[in-house]
């Protein structure tokens, strides 16, 4: 029973050191565009959204490369871009994601592959298309 007991609290633990590690994605980032996201969890997913601009693309404040017509008068803070983005527990890494590239108007295959102490280190791939970058932690 002691046996029994102690595997369980294992588990416990476990599970609640790998829940800590994956959330040490949230918060707020300046990306390389200008753009800055902050990075949220509804569930077991990840998500980001647009929080403010910087200057981005000579002032511009909408979607207006948008592939939707309809969509190109909407404001870009505010918008969700990142989306179902998940923890790997075997690999320690974010993966499965999308992000909505607003600069080109594309939405590409989205993974978080290092997490640093000030920054994280993320990938986006379209096709054989592939693009490591790294997104500065905004401090609090």
């Amino acid at each position: 029973m002691k046996k029994l007991i102690l595997i369980l609290i294992s588990l416990f633990l476990s599970f609640l050191v790998h829940a800590q590690k994956a959330d040490e994605l949230i918060g707020k980032y300046h990306m390389p565009n200008k753009l800055d996201i902050e990075i949220f969890k509804i569930g077991s997913k990840y998500y980001g959204k647009v929080i403010a601009l910087n200057g981005w693309e000579n002032g511009k404040t909408t979607d207006y490369k948008n592939p939707d017509e309809e969509k190109r008068n909407e404001p870009l803070v505010g918008k969700i871009i990142l989306s179902d983005l998940e923890f790997d527990n075997e690999d320690k890494m974010w993966t499965n994601g999308t992000l909505y590239g607003p600069e080109k108007g594309i939405l590409v295959d989205f993974k978080v592959t290092e997490m640093r102490k000030n920054e994280i280190e993320v990938v986006a791939s379209k096709y054989f298309i592939r693009k490591t970058l790294i997104w500065k932690k905004i401090k609090s």
